[in-house]
């Protein structure tokens, strides 16, 4: 019987050591945080905090009282005011494989965007979308509100 754990134990650390290998790398960091402000990832919320990591696919969150600064590996930047959302649909920076792009969904509020090396490398490669509609960015600096009912 004792020959049957150890198997399983050992079978059960070699299935799982991929998993922990293979995890993302952090798409950008927490700059500045006011209030409210919240990492949506995984269907969890997280307390947002300075120096904390952002990974594609998380959603940044406001309250009525919360603002936040987070700053991507391509020196994208992305502000956050009062009661908005914005979600990471996608970001890849790895130039050096000719791997860029860059996807944000604002969902809601106010929030300023400014441009960082994704955008100078391959313009087309950045996407960003509102309800309403969806923006090309050529190197600039752009506000957004976006206004639910």
């Amino acid at each position: 019987m004792k020959a049957q754990h150890w198997f399983a134990a050992i079978a059960f650390v070699a299935l799982a050591a991929p998993a922990f290998a293979q995890q993302a790398s952090p798409a950008g960091r927490v700059k500045v945080v006011s209030g409210s402000a919240f990492i949506v990832r995984s269907g969890g919320t997280i307390r947002a905090e300075v120096g904390q990591s952002v990974f594609e696919s998380d959603s940044l969150r406001t309250g009525e009282d919360g603002s936040i600064g987070v700053t991507l590996d391509d020196d994208t930047r992305l502000s956050l005011g009062p009661s908005s959302e914005v979600q990471l649909s996608s970001f890849r920076y790895a130039p050096a494989q000719n791997s860029v792009g860059l996807a944000m969904n604002f969902l809601r509020g106010i929030a300023v965007y400014v441009s960082g090396q994704i955008a100078k490398l391959a313009p087309d490669a950045v996407r960003l979308e509102t309800p309403s509609a969806i923006v090309g960015v050529r190197g600039t600096t752009l506000a957004v509100q976006v206004v639910t009912e």
